[in-house]
């Protein structure tokens, strides 16, 4: 079959496909992983789906396991098996923007976790949307049956919680996602060190559609999104997204004083008609309701700060330690 590249924004018939997959400790599942994406590539390009020269490139963000060796011999193995192992471990919001960066050439990138619990096929869907006109396609589910009954109730909180504090995301979209090159070079310009991509990409404001699909149970390896991960990641996407949380101190703080203004008036009636009554309760729970009130103020802008202090550092993302392929960045 003769490859056909796509030129500009044309929505040729066969895209060169780029899936960037991070990992981190990931030795149980990614042979299987990479077995079923090998799978899924000969299936698309025997349906003439995909230009044949496209690939998976495999993010290691510093695993301890033997991850990037099942990387090196998969690669050795299969040409459409690329990897980068970062030096050290990042997270997987930096692992991520690494790899989109390696394949900023390509026609089409697919962003997806090496756990499989999104569905390969859906990408098909994802890129008969992209012929459509779409540049962005987002992978929603539209149930949660494989998590647990706690895992639900926190990721309905957590979603939640980030349309309230005015970060715009799309709800039961974690990164799962397709983006053309025009829609990656756009995210790729902005230059924070503090990542949340899900609340990033709906800021490029290019057409975007979402595909809806069940996401399926994970066959080996853990996690690594638990409960303290969710709310560290909805603390990084408040505060890289929103001022919300400082506008709320600043109306409690307008709230409190008018309390304190109405208090004043009622001690001083009271003074003035003799009716006070000396006590040390209501004095003692002002000063710790207005203590927790001060620490938490201070806990919320410190969060701010301490952003502000990374981003003007201006240090780099990521270093590249090794990599199969010859867009070693």
């Amino acid at each position: 079959m003769k490859s056909v590249r796509c030129i500009s924004s044309h929505r040729c018939a066969l895209p060169h496909l780029a899936i960037v997959m991070p990992c981190y400790n990931e030795e149980e599942i990614l042979p299987h992983t990479l077995a079923n994406v090998a799978i899924f590539f000969a299936k698309c390009v025997q349906d003439g789906v995909i230009d044949p020269d496209s690939f998976v490139l495999c993010v290691d963000d510093g695993s301890r396991d033997t991850t990037w060796d099942l990387v090196i011999q998969a690669a050795k193995a299969d040409p459409r098996v690329r990897g980068t192992k970062l030096s050290r471990n990042t997270g997987h919001q930096t692992a991520l923007v690494a790899g989109l960066s390696a394949v900023r050439d390509c026609d089409v990138i697919v962003s997806i976790d090496a756990d499989l619990q999104d569905d390969l096929l859906v990408i098909r869907d994802m890129l008969a949307a992209w012929r459509n006109g779409y540049d962005i396609v987002y992978g929603v589910r539209n149930e949660r049956k494989t998590d647990t009954l706690f895992k639900r109730e926190t990721a309905r909180i957590f979603y939640r919680l980030m349309l309230l504090m005015g970060v715009n995301l799309v709800p039961n979209h974690a990164d799962f996602r397709l983006m053309d090159r025009r829609a990656l070079d756009a995210l790729l310009e902005y230059g924070e060190r503090n990542l949340f991509l899900r609340g990033l990409v709906p800021l490029i404001g290019f057409p975007s559609t979402s595909v809806y699909y069940a996401r399926l149970e994970r066959t080996a390896g853990e996690s690594k999104y638990p409960l303290s991960r969710m709310i560290g990641l909805a603390v990084e996407g408040i505060t890289s997204l929103s001022v919300t949380p400082l506008r709320i101190i600043a109306l409690t703080g307008i709230l409190i004083s008018s309390f304190a203004v109405l208090a004043i008036c009622y001690a001083l009636v009271g003074k003035g008609t003799g009716h006070t009554v000396p006590g040390w309760t209501s004095v003692t729970i002002a000063i710790f309701f207005m203590g927790g009130v001060q620490m938490l103020s201070l806990g919320i802008i410190g969060e701010y700060i301490g952003k502000i202090y990374l981003e003007t550092k201006r240090r780099p993302r990521y270093h590249v330690e090794n990599a199969t392929w010859k867009n070693n960045r």
